[in-house]
């Protein structure tokens, strides 16, 4: 037996002796996922499958490298990047992707004249796989970064395990959109790691549908001085699940971290955004702020909002909020009184808010109405799924 497939195999009975999260667990104890063998491939894959498509339109200094992890050289390399599972309740998924995955994403970008763009796709390839992306910015880099997941839509759904590692050194600088959106009966959980280093700046807007079982895990470090991250996320789930999962660790003075989240939800739809920081001891004049909203748009749509604070130091700020209900009747009034019906005075509203949310974490990238995220965010993919909120045409401005 290869030294890798014994690698994979002992990740495998890991995972299972680890047993999978359920309601006994704190941070998945609302929406407990799928059980370990609908996330495993009866037999571990023996060919390599990335899934990944590059597209560089601006900038340059940008390496792009495909990993095979079915090699025992590369394998070393990949997991090298790669943070140690965590012993916490996520780290199942961790070892399951570690079992599972057969390759990996690598880009890395140097310091250049200029902000390097690059867009990427992954199309899930297979009904159980397990993807993996790392992204390393050197000192003083600039990327704009747009994610886009897509899914084949198999009869029993596709279920999608991937982890993605992000590091950003000294100076460093990254604006990361990432677009969700599965299919009704499909499963995922992603697994976001970022790792900043001092005076960094990483901003990170999610869009993502609900599906069968989704979960979006992310797990920020913020190790060193004036480190700050910003993180939005647009849920929009209608009769289906998603639970956003925000952990912020603030180490060093001067780190800011920023958290805000709009929950739109419809049906039978089951909605959980949960954001936790820790603010170590030292952390001198550490900055907190965590919002977190939801609207339920008709039905009768499940909804936690669940911010948590952990203060170990005094000198710091810290703010946090979760509020929820329906659309305010008085912007409902005044769009009627322009002439729309309720349904498109309704899409109408929830879009303004959508962008808001987004565009506030992404901030000075879109100054620029010919930058990437700007154009994205002008596009039509916000209004068509919001439309699909109601199953009705979107409205066009």
């Amino acid at each position: 037996m290869s030294d890798v497939l014994a690698q994979r195999q002992a990740a495998r009975a890991q995972a299972q002796q680890l047993g999978w999260p359920g309601r006994r667990s704190e941070h998945f104890r609302a929406l407990p996922p799928p059980v370990f063998e609908r996330w495993m491939h009866a037999e571990l894959p023996q060919e390599m499958a990335s899934g990944w498509t590059v597209e560089q339109s601006a900038g340059s200094g940008v390496s792009v490298r495909t990993l095979n992890a079915l090699d025992a050289s590369e394998r070393a390399v990949l997991l090298a990047h790669l943070p140690a599972p965590e012993d916490d309740r996520a780290a199942p998924f961790a070892w399951a992707h570690r079992a599972l995955c057969t390759g990996a994403l690598h880009l890395q970008v140097s310091a250049s004249a200029g902000t390097a763009v690059l867009r990427l796709k992954h199309l899930a390839a297979g009904t159980v796989q397990a993807p993996a992306l790392i992204v390393e910015l050197q000192e003083g880099a600039r990327l704009v970064l747009i994610e886009e997941h897509a899914w084949p839509r198999e009869p029993d759904g596709v279920a999608q395990n991937l982890v993605a590692h992000i590091h950003l050194a000294a100076g460093a600088h990254m604006q990361h959109l990432r677009i969700v959106t599965p299919g009704a009966k499909d499963r995922v959980a992603h697994h976001v790691q970022v790792a900043l280093q001092g005076k960094t700046h990483y901003a990170q807007a999610l869009a993502a549908t609900g599906c069968g079982y989704h979960l979006q895990r992310n797990t920020v470090q913020l190790t060193e001085r004036d480190a700050e991250s910003r993180h939005a996320a647009l849920v929009l789930n209608a009769d289906q699940a998603l639970d956003y999962q925000m952990v912020g660790r603030l180490a060093a003075p001067r780190t800011r971290h920023q958290v805000e989240t709009l929950t739109l939800a419809s049906g039978k739809a089951k909605s959980v955004s949960n954001a936790y920081a820790r603010i170590a001891p030292g952390a001198d004049e550490a900055d907190v702020f965590q919002r977190l909203t939801g609207i339920a748009l008709q039905g009768q749509p499940h909804m936690q909002l669940r911010p948590h604070l952990e203060i170990l130091h005094d000198a710091v700020q810290a703010v946090h909020g979760a509020t929820w209900g329906a659309l305010p009747e008085d912007a409902l009034f005044y769009a009627r009184q322009r002439g729309l019906d309720d349904a498109s005075a309704r899409a109408l509203i929830v879009e303004g808010m959508a962008r808001a949310v987004l565009a506030r974490c992404l901030g000075d990238t879109l100054d620029d109405a010919e930058a990437p995220l700007a154009q994205w965010l002008d596009g039509p993919w916000l209004a068509e799924a919001i439309a699909a909120q109601w199953n009705r045409e979107p409205i066009h401005g």
